[in-house]
């Protein structure tokens, strides 16, 4: 099983990495789209800003790729801004997104008193069974940081919420796409997982 990462200048590469080592996973991190297309399953992750983000995912084909990739029915992983542009736009820049999931990126209102970003740790609330969630505790806490979150134009695709002054979406699946807001490899236990249950699927 060869899990092939993807690198477009949107950090957060190390982090993965790391964990990965630690679950004894087989991967490669690549921005290379032959390579990237033969791996078994593809983790998407990022910070970073929305424009610039898609800017380089088209300068390096990595765009199309994403979207062949999906359409072939493997196995996707967005984390955080892996998370907000593989919805169909982001208000950050108004930045039109690949469209593999029905929804935009909001930011967060600051009329609210919040502070933004949205960082550190806070409670996932999962919304029916999903086997990323497998043996992971319902309403664990995570690690966030953010200044968008996912909203859905269909809600059924939701598998988590978290609150932070509205109740956002902090996880959904469409197809062969799972997506999460928080970061699963800066999680500790139950952030490692998921990520596990992403590597093994729904064996």
């Amino acid at each position: 099983m060869k899990i092939g990462i993807v690198d477009y200048d949107a950090g957060n590469l190390r982090s993965v990495e790391t964990a990965l080592n630690y679950l004894g996973a087989d991967y490669f991190i690549s921005s290379n789209q032959d390579d990237l297309i033969k791996s078994d399953k593809l983790i998407f992750p990022g910070v970073g800003e929305a424009g610039y983000s898609m800017r380089v995912l088209k300068e390096r084909g990595l765009d199309n790729l994403l979207k062949d990739y999906f359409k072939s029915g493997k196995p996707i992983f967005g984390i955080c801004l892996g998370c907000q542009i593989v919805l169909d736009s982001s208000e950050e820049s108004n930045t039109p997104c690949l469209g593999l999931a029905p929804g935009i990126s909001r930011e967060f209102s600051h009329s609210m008193g919040l502070k933004i970003p949205h960082m550190g740790w806070n409670q996932v609330k999962q919304q029916g069974k999903h086997y990323i969630f497998k043996d992971v505790p319902d309403s664990a806490s995570f690690y966030f940081v953010h200044s968008y979150y996912p909203e859905l134009r269909l809600p059924e695709y939701g598998i988590s919420s978290t609150e932070y002054g509205i109740t956002f979406t902090s996880g959904f699946s469409v197809e062969n796409l799972v997506a999460v807001q928080f970061h699963p490899e800066k999680s500790g236990p139950h952030g490692l997982k998921i990520l596990d249950n992403f590597i093994k699927g729904l064996d």
